[in-house]
């Protein structure tokens, strides 16, 4: 900020005025009974709030105390805000009525009369974790953790019907307390599969009481009861030994099967995170998915300062967040966020992505569907010769198309040429003959099998040109350094992060973190508005110091 400068909120409120109308959000808030707090003003709170990553009782005193923001919220200096409890129960009702990006929609609409948003332009999409709002429990924690949040919704629910089926002194001892509080698994992984199978037997027993026909009917309905039930089903069996008694079992991940990463329930505290996995990485909860318009800086107008790189001719803001489930790939999200832009008017002519969000059916698809040029590497292939850059790739190979047969390097024509379906994709299937393969001096570069010759699989024509088109454009320097402009993003999800608090959700379920991420990008771009007006330009790339020797030893 310049000196002199106004502080973030004055300056929000001088440039946009009250941005948020209560008429936005009157679905949600009911027209009768004691008059409430302003639902406009306490989204402008909430954005507030998020831009300084503060809980709801800080922002609550700031409401109070700060000047800046009561003239940004239009209050009298008397005004003594409200009570913590109103955010919470602001961020329900928006919520429920799905009304949770309407700020994200009314900023830009704000934007776009003063030409700081228009559509058209490039933008760039990228992903992060997201760690749930739940401690991350591993299996033998989720079962016995599972089975005591049973117990102590029972037992606020039904406390005479549990102190009649249960022996509650035996239970307590047990379960009283947080599974992982004073409690380290024991050392043995023989010890550690016991504790896991009485964790099983208890929960079979306690879902048998509560589903017996002189149980309360209502009891089975309760959801940490229904949560149990089905985290049981997912991780244990019950089977029968040789003696017809009954056993319960842990589930082996390679023998009995567990369910897929995208059903499997990880915490009975929030039923919507997941385990997710991304190359090393390994975390329980959501992904973010964030779309920002991406502008160069424009040349020095003599406000750049020593270090920095002047401002763009726009500010580059956040046009659209998603928040999805830890396994949800990339991919899935590159149609919805094209949907989302074109409901704002907002649809970019070219957007940048990572290899993550890239299939050669998007790039044509996208170019169809909403006239959006898609710059993104496509992934080369998963052969072993893609994989250890050697022997002869799929590219070394000439395709005749009309004449449906291939030919390799060594001038063998291939005898077998097949339309066939892959994951339910259209592919050719290309086979040479083995007594072409078999011989040939250096097989070993090309093929490992053994039975037939090599086998090459081709997308159709139109699509495989594609490829072919794009990967030799990976090559050129010139794409490389235009496609350089979607690293950028790296920068605005380290500002989420560390301004913000991103990375770890405040609410549990997908909803309302989906609200937080929402919140979050308008108090990003609010930030990043008050430099644009302040003309202060943008940083430079961080740039190591081992990186900086490199660069004045080549020099």
């Amino acid at each position: 900020m310049g000196r002199g400068a106004p502080p973030l909120a004055m300056r929000v409120r001088d440039e946009l005025g009250g941005l948020f109308a209560d008429a936005e959000f009157a679905e949600a808030f009911g027209r009768r009974g004691r008059r409430g707090w302003s639902p406009g003003r306490l989204a402008m709170v909430t954005v507030l709030q998020m831009a300084e990553n503060l809980t709801d009782r800080a922002a609550v005193q700031r409401v109070r105390f700060d000047l800046s923001w009561k003239y940004c919220l239009g209050l009298e200096l008397e005004d003594v805000g409200f009570d913590a409890s109103v955010l919470s129960e602001f961020r329900t009702p928006v919520v429920d009525h799905g009304l949770e990006e309407r700020v994200l929609d009314l900023l830009p609409a704000a934007l776009k009369e003063k030409g700081l948003v228009k559509a058209g332009g490039k933008q760039r999409t990228d992903s992060t974790h997201v760690l749930a709002a739940v401690r991350e429990l591993n299996r033998l924690e989720l079962a016995g953790e599972t089975v005591r949040a049973a117990l102590e919704t029972l037992s606020a629910a039904a406390p005479h019907w549990v102190a009649q089926v249960l022996e509650v002194g035996e239970w307590n001892r047990r379960y009283g307390r947080r599974i992982d509080a004073y409690w380290r698994p024991p050392g043995s992984q023989t010890q550690r599969d016991e504790l896991a199978l009485g964790y099983g037997r208890d929960a079979v027993a306690l879902l048998r009481a509560v589903y017996h026909s002189d149980a309360p009917v209502w009891l089975r309905e309760l959801p940490a009861v229904q949560v149990l039930r089905q985290i049981i089903v997912q991780n244990y069996l019950i089977t029968t030994d040789s003696h017809g008694r009954e056993v319960v079992k842990r589930r082996e991940a390679n023998k009995d099967g567990l369910p897929p990463g995208r059903v499997r329930l990880t915490s009975p505290y929030d039923l919507d995170a997941r385990y997710g996995t991304k190359e090393d990485l390994h975390w329980t909860g959501y992904k973010l998915h964030i779309s920002e318009i991406c502008q160069l800086p424009r040349p020095d107008d003599g406000v750049s300062r020593v270090g920095r790189r002047a401002r763009p001719p726009v500010p580059n803001l956040i046009m659209h967040v998603a928040t999805t489930d830890a396994t949800v790939p990339d991919v899935k999200l590159v149609e919805p966020v094209h949907q989302a832009l074109a409901g704002r008017g907002l649809l970019p002519a070219e957007h940048y992505l990572d290899s993550g969000y890239a299939s050669v059916e998007l790039v044509v698809g996208a170019r169809a569907a909403f006239g959006v040029t898609l710059v993104t590497p496509l992934l080369t292939g998963t052969s072993r010769q893609y994989r250890e850059n050697a022997g002869y790739q799929r590219e070394a190979f000439a395709i005749d198309w009309d004449a449906h047969r291939a030919t390799c390097p060594q001038g063998a024509t291939s005898r077998f040429w097949s339309p066939a379906k892959q994951k339910g994709r259209d592919v050719i299937v290309v086979r040479f003959d083995q007594a072409d393969c078999g011989p040939c001096p250096v097989r070993a570069e090309c093929t490992n099998a053994t039975r037939w010759g090599r086998q090459l699989t081709l997308r159709p024509r139109p699509l495989q040109e594609l490829i072919h088109a794009n990967h030799t454009a990976q090559e050129n320097q010139e794409w490389r350094a235009e496609y350089a402009l979607r690293a950028g993003v790296e920068g605005t999800i380290r500002q989420a992060m560390a301004v913000t608090g991103s990375r770890r959700a405040r609410y549990r379920g997908p909803a309302k973190t989906h609200l937080e991420h929402v919140y979050c990008a308008v108090a990003l771009n609010l930030i990043r508005l008050d430099a644009w007006w302040n003309g202060q330009p943008l940083d430079h790339t961080r740039t190591s110091h081992l990186a900086r020797l490199d660069l004045n030893l080549a020099a």
